[in-house]
């Protein structure tokens, strides 16, 4: 057994991302971003294959992510409503990370295994940046499901998929505790 490091532990216990809408300026810079992209790296991936990248969306891209939502909505045929609360993470964006899905041939691994090393890398991202101080909120949204938003916005391949986008910075208040999942009631213990 390895030692045990409480502190991780104790993280892992207390979590909680923060509301996308609550967070301020400053964002991280790039210098504080890489070591968050890092440890995110550091997730499962069987094979090795490195299924995901990564797309930093800077406070300058935007309001051309909001605008582009917006158009791609309104050619979905999507409400007004669904519209505005999907541009409202970059209206009110300072920096996100589109962790990005790139499916990779093998005969060895399935595509859901890749599928799944892509949502790790959101999750440790997310808790990278929020073990280092910093808020942040993983989102996704029907944009990101999006072709047109897909190409259009971050340039992507057909292969590529949005597996979300992480957004990361000053948190502005602290969000009340929220009830969470009964750990007994969703355990089956299996002995025999």
């Amino acid at each position: 057994m390895s030692l045990k490091n409480q502190a991780a532990l104790d993280f892992l216990h207390a979590r909680r991302s923060r509301p996308a809408k609550t967070l301020v300026a400053p964002a991280p810079r790039r210098d504080e971003l890489i070591p968050l992209l890092t440890a995110a790296a550091r997730s499962p991936d069987h094979g090795k294959l490195e299924p995901w990248r990564f797309i930093v969306i800077e406070q300058g891209a935007m309001k051309r992510l909001a605008d582009l939502t917006e158009t791609c909505g309104k050619a979905l045929g999507k409400s007004p409503e669904d519209i505005a609360r999907a541009r409202s993470q970059f209206d009110m964006g300072h920096l996100a990370v589109a962790v990005i899905e790139v499916q990779k041939p093998s005969d060895k691994i399935p595509a859901i295994e890749q599928t799944y090393s892509a949502g790790a890398v959101c999750l440790a991202l997310l808790n990278a940046a929020l073990a280092a101080g910093w808020g942040a909120n993983w989102l996704s949204g029907w944009q990101s499901h999006d072709r047109s938003f897909c190409t259009q916005g971050l340039g992507l391949a057909d292969s590529e998929k949005i597996a979300g986008f992480i957004h990361i910075a000053t948190e502005g208040n602290a969000p009340p505790e929220r009830p969470r999942p009964d750990v007994t009631a969703l355990t089956r213990w299996v002995s025999e």
